[in-house]
């Protein structure tokens, strides 16, 4: 693992030290969360399905209308720099409007501010997290993945404060996702999702598990549900590109099922966790 002092991280063209990294106070991601970022996971140096990632990234982009500033192959060669050998690691990417005079209208002939870091992640909820369902009190816009995470970091911080590990956020009654992942849930072996729309993240993470369990056979639908069907359902996960697929054991202090991972959450972990292997095999041949 690579301790901070060491971290080369990029930053407009640049490649330096992280404790050495320096943007300026008038950047606008700075003054006003005006830029989005991305999250790629890594494993064993293979980029996991980074066209998914960089089709994300670009949509945000253009939703704030901020000009992509690289292409797709040149994003991909900064990360190979930053790369540490880990078994899996996170690349974060975050793009922002740049370097202005304070102002809410966007800056004419600004350079967006571009950095990019890589960090080893270690997975340690497999066994099972517990989370609580709070009131869904964000913006009209979740599906922009926006640096301005405020309401989200709030939720999961009530999480924190009640000893759970994640927030499910609740939507004039239904079900929208967690305060940093989509939510699953499973009721008469069906596995069940929250479609897309304005009120969730459209996760990568989330759109490879739904073509993992179709092309097993498996029934999804993607329905909105209430917060009576979470609290009722045999199973619940939440998925995100940093935990990938992890089972929720407790909700509201009340056990999920018996307390322990499912059936079907196990048939899909290793749907996924064949899929990565499947990945990083074609790569290296």
């Amino acid at each position: 693992m690579v301790d901070a002092a060491n971290q080369i991280v990029y930053l407009n063209g640049n490649y330096s030290a992280l404790q050495d990294t320096k943007i300026s106070v008038l950047d606008r991601g700075f003054l006003f969360g005006d830029g989005i970022y991305e999250v790629i996971p890594v494993y064993n140096g293979h980029i996991f399905h980074f066209n998914r990632h960089f089709t994300r990234l670009e949509n945000n982009l253009r939703t704030i209308q901020l000009p992509l500033p690289f292409d797709a192959q040149q994003l991909k060669d900064i990360i190979k720099q930053l790369l540490g050998g880990e078994k899996q690691e996170s690349v974060y990417v975050q793009i922002t409007r740049g370097v202005a005079r304070r102002d809410h209208g966007f800056p004419e002939s600004v350079n967006p501010t571009v950095f990019v870091m890589a960090s080893t992640v270690i997975q340690g909820q497999k066994h099972g997290i517990a989370c609580i369902t709070l009131e869904d009190d964000r913006w009209q816009h979740c599906d922009i993945k926006t640096i301005a995470l405020l309401p989200n970091v709030l939720l999961r911080q009530q999480a924190h404060n009640q000893n759970a590990d994640e927030a499910i956020l609740i939507r004039n009654g239904f079900v929208t996702e967690g305060a940093a992942s989509n939510v699953f849930i499973v009721i008469d072996k069906q596995i069940i999702t929250t479609p897309k729309s304005q009120y969730i993240l459209p996760g990568v993470t989330r759109d490879i598990l739904i073509e993992l369990a179709e092309n097993s056979g498996l029934q999804v639908l993607q329905r909105q549900f209430t917060e009576q069907e979470l609290m009722n359902a045999s199973e619940i996960w939440i998925t995100s590109s940093t935990k990938e697929i992890v089972p929720v054991i407790r909700i509201n202090d009340q056990p999920v099922s018996n307390g322990t991972s499912g059936v079907v959450w196990q048939q899909i972990n290793t749907l996924f966790q064949t899929h990565k292997q499947t990945l990083i095999q074609q790569e290296n041949d």
